[in-house]
């Protein structure tokens, strides 16, 4: 693996740490579940909100309304104040950060 940093400590055997972000100010993590069917409404961020999938596949829709597609391990970043909506046709569970400042390193 290139990104991440070989972990040689506890017996560990080809495993691997890539950090996402380090937080300085307190920080929101959490799971949202959305159920076949479910839907999480057209809102606006109240601060930053990292989503991504790790379970499942759905949909996420910005301020344009248009339904962008979401696979495990897809994800994106809203700002404060950027509207949005989530849902899902065959239910899905996502890792949800929040912070008033999210930035996200980039990946070449």
């Amino acid at each position: 693996m290139d990104d991440g940093k070989t972990i040689d400590n506890y017996n560990s055997v080809a495993a691997f740490y890539t950090k996402i972000m380090k937080t300085v100010e307190p920080t929101n993590i959490g799971l949202v579940y959305i159920e076949p069917g479910g839907v999480i409404g057209h809102h606006e961020a109240p601060v930053a909100q990292l989503f991504v999938v790790i379970q499942g596949e759905g949909w996420v829709s910005g301020e344009d309304r248009k339904n962008i597609l979401l696979r495990n391990g897809e994800g994106v970043l809203w700002q404060t104040g950027q509207g949005h909506a989530s849902g899902s046709d065959t239910g899905l569970t996502a890792l949800v950060i929040q912070a008033k400042h999210i930035e996200i390193p980039s990946i070449t």
